[in-house]
């Protein structure tokens, strides 16, 4: 992993923490917060799936003229999982998407219950009173 990957990686790092901190200090709505995540998440969803589903099938579709011009066992057996993997890995984000598209509405309304709700009230700080 090169330095810029590393940066990019200890920034969001820091941006996620940043966000669970001033949230348990109640500093941070989080309807304001997720308002603009979710449009966003919602807004790339379908060009997404097209994407994903035009580049994995044109991926297996390779993967299967490979295997099927592999003229050495060893090719073919290294063709044959490479295949298997790309089907599992290409359901699997599908599998993901989907859920994704089927619970966001489930976890924007569970957060919009819970955020005037008793459950986090240990969460909050109280301020203390000094004698």
């Amino acid at each position: 992993m090169n330095s810029t990957q590393k940066r990019t990686r200890m920034i969001m790092l820091f941006m996620v923490a940043a966000v669970m901190l001033f949230s348990f200090a109640g500093a941070v709505d989080f309807a304001k917060v997720s308002a603009p995540i979710v449009r966003l998440i919602n807004s790339i969803l379908y060009p997404l799936l097209a994407i994903v589903g035009a580049g994995g099938s044109i991926y297996c579709i390779t993967l299967g003229v490979k295997y099927a011009k592999a003229e050495e066992p060893q090719e073919r057996e290294k063709a044959k999982t490479h295949l298997k993997n790309a089907i599992v890995g290409f359901v699997l984000i599908f599998i993901l998407i989907a859920a994704l598209t089927i619970l966001l509405p489930q976890l924007s309304e569970w957060m919009e219950q819970t955020k005037n709700s008793e459950e986090f009230v240990g969460f909050t700080p109280t301020p203390t009173k000094k004698p």
